[in-house]
C-alpha cells in the first residue's frame, strides 16, 4: 500500500484506507450536484478527498470510520494535495483489512499511560485534592485508554489525551523542580483534570472524534471538568467553597487564559500560570511533531498548522535530531 505522506501529483493509487470523515455537499451550480467531501487516513497522515459523483446510496454507505479501497488520482488544489476518487468500496471481509493497522496512537502503549496517570494521583501529598483528582479519574479510566485530546488541534490520535497528560506531568515535574515556589500537589492536580472531561465532550472512536456531544457544544470542557470536582467534593463531604476546591476549579477554568480561547477567567495563582503554559508547550509541539511527521518526503514546508497561526513549518534537510 502506498503510504499518504509519500503520495506525489499525477499519482494514481489503489488501495486500502481509513475513511476517517465523510460528509454530503452540493456544487454551487445550477442545478446543484451532490458530492461528498472525505478525509482518507493511515498512520501516516491523513488527505482531503473529493467523491464528485456520489449518489444517495454511496451518502448512506461511506460512513466514518471505516476501511474502504479506493482508486484514484492525487492532484493539487490551492497548493495542498488533494485526492479525486474514480471508484470505491467498502472493505469486505474477504480483504483481512484490521482498522487498528491504519490508525496513528500514541508512541506509548495506553496501559503504560494509564498506570503513570494513577501512580502520580497517589503521589499527590494532600489527601483531599488526592481524593477529589483519584474520583475524577475513576469516572474515566475507560476512555483514557483510547480518547484523542481534540479532533484535530492537537495529540488527535489514539489514546492521544492521557499521552497529552503524561507529557504534561513530565514537563510539570521538572518545572516544579526548578520552581520550588509552586505547589507540586497542585500542578500535578491540574495537568490531571484540565482536559479530563473531554471524554466526555467529544464522541470518538478508535482514536477518531466523529463531533462533540450536546453537553460538550453547550458547556465545553472545563466548565464540566469544573463541575465533576464539584460533585467529587460534594461526595466526599467538602465544602464546595473551601480553598482548595476553589483553587482546583480556578486551574481547571482558566487553563486556556483568554476568553477567546475558552477561559472565563485568567489563571491568578502561581500554579495556574505554570499549567497554563505547560499546557500551551505541551499541545503546540506535539502539532509541529504531527505536521512534520506527516509531511510528504518531497517537501521542506509542512502544511500550515493551525494551533500556530496557520504558519508553516520548515523541515532542514541537513540537520538531524541532536544526540
Amino acid at each position: 500500500m502506498t503510504l499518504i505522506k509519500t503520495f506525489v501529483e499525477g499519482d494514481e493509487i489503489i488501495g486500502f484506507y481509513l475513511l476517517k470523515s465523510a460528509e454530503a455537499k452540493q456544487t454551487n451550480a445550477t442545478p446543484p450536484k451532490d458530492y461528498m467531501d472525505l478525509v482518507l487516513a493511515d498512520k501516516s497522515g491523513e488527505i482531503q478527498t473529493k467523491f464528485w459523483d456520489a449518489s444517495s446510496r454511496d451518502k448512506e454507505t461511506f460512513i466514518a470510520p471505516m476501511i474502504v479501497k479506493v482508486k484514484g488520482i492525487v492532484q493539487i488544489y490551492r497548493d495542498k494535495p488533494q485526492f479525486k476518487i474514480m471508484q470505491i468500496r467498502p472493505a469486505a471481509d474477504y480483504d483481512h483489512q484490521d482498522m487498528t493497522d491504519f490508525i496513528r496512537s500514541a508512541p506509548v502503549q495506553p496501559v503504560d499511560l494509564l498506570y503513570t496517570i494513577k501512580q502520580t494521583v497517589e503521589s499527590i501529598a494532600d489527601k483531599e485534592i488526592r481524593s477529589i483528582v483519584h474520583a475524577c479519574v475513576s469516572r474515566v479510566e475507560d476512555k483514557l485508554m483510547h480518547y484523542p485530546a481534540a479532533k484535530s488541534m492537537h495529540h488527535a490520535f489514539y489514546a492521544g489525551l492521557a499521552y497529552h497528560i503524561v507529557r504534561m506531568l513530565e514537563l510539570g515535574e521538572f518545572v516544579a523542580k526548578q520552581r520550588p515556589f509552586l505547589n507540586l500537589d497542585l500542578i500535578r492536580a491540574g495537568i490531571i483534570l484540565h482536559d479530563i472531561a473531554k471524554t466526555d465532550e467529544l464522541t470518538a472512536e478508535i482514536g477518531i472524534v466523529k463531533e462533540y456531544s450536546f453537553t460538550g457544544k453547550l458547556l465545553g470542557h472545563l466548565s464540566m471538568a469544573a463541575n465533576w470536582v464539584t460533585e467529587a467534593a460534594i461526595s466526599l463531604g467538602l465544602a464546595v467553597d473551601s480553598e482548595k476546591v476553589v483553587i482546583l476549579h480556578h486551574m481547571i477554568l482558566s487553563h486556556h487564559n483568554l476568553g477567546e480561547w475558552g477561559s472565563p477567567v485568567q489563571p491568578q495563582i502561581p500554579e495556574a500560570v505554570a499549567l497554563h503554559y505547560i499546557d500551551q508547550l505541551d499541545a503546540k509541539l506535539q502539532a509541529v511533531e504531527d505536521a512534520v511527521s506527516t509531511m510528504p518526503d518531497t517537501e521542506e514546508w509542512t502544511a500550515p498548522v493551525r494551533i500556530l497561526e496557520n504558519k508553516q513549518i520548515y523541515r532542514s534537510k541537513g540537520l538531524g535530531k541532536s544526540t
